[in-house]
């Protein structure tokens, strides 16, 4: 007899998917994973996320468009540096632009609309996974890049936390967990020197 799973197994296995394969969500499951974005706490009620979908043909012409950010931001870049994110864009199945419309001023911290972004990314992580999909998260120059915030319609404060590179993991090799341990404390009282 098989033992029951734990309603969080799915949750606990999931990792990061680097090597990515079509085919990419689409239809209703892309609709889950955004709606899964949605969900994210929000402070507030600001609703500060901003997902753009780059697929299809429009991958082609996002990695031009990173190609020559790195070329605008380093002139002496090698090509083989300004044909990588291309050929990274070409290559990933589906891309998710991730951004927070910012509100400065509000009495919502940016920092905590910055968090709900990055709250919003878990939670579509989280349903990539669940629904057979593999995701990575990626930061990086081109992220900060007020040329690529722009291309994608970001304009300070507002801007992008990272892409969410979305595919069918080519690999499933389990990653190794973490120690619990090393990352929990248990609070007992003010540390007194």
């Amino acid at each position: 007899m098989l033992a029951p799973q734990h309603p969080l197994d799915s949750l606990l296995s999931r990792q990061s998917a680097g090597a990515l394969a079509e085919p990419a969500p689409s239809g209703a499951d892309l609709d889950l994973i955004l709606d899964a974005g949605l969900r994210a706490p929000d402070h507030g009620r600001l609703r500060p996320w901003r997902f753009v979908l780059i697929r299809g043909d429009a991958r082609a012409a996002f990695g031009d468009c990173l190609a020559q950010a790195v070329k605008a931001r380093d002139r002496q870049a090698s090509q083989a540096q300004i044909d990588r994110p291309r050929a990274w864009a070409l290559r990933t199945p589906l891309l998710i632009g991730l951004g927070t419309q910012i509100r400065p001023g509000h009495p919502v911290p940016e920092i905590e609309q910055l968090l709900s972004a990055g709250a919003a990314a878990m939670n579509m992580l989280n349903a990539i996974h669940m629904l057979g999909y593999g995701g990575m998260w990626v930061t990086g120059a081109n992220t900060y890049d007020a040329r690529v915030n722009a291309a994608l319609g970001f304009q300070a404060p507002s801007r992008l936390v990272g892409f969410l590179a979305v595919g069918t993991p080519k690999t499933t090799t389990p990653a190794e967990r973490p120690e619990r341990r090393a990352h929990v404390v248990e609070w007992t009282g003010p540390h007194i020197p």
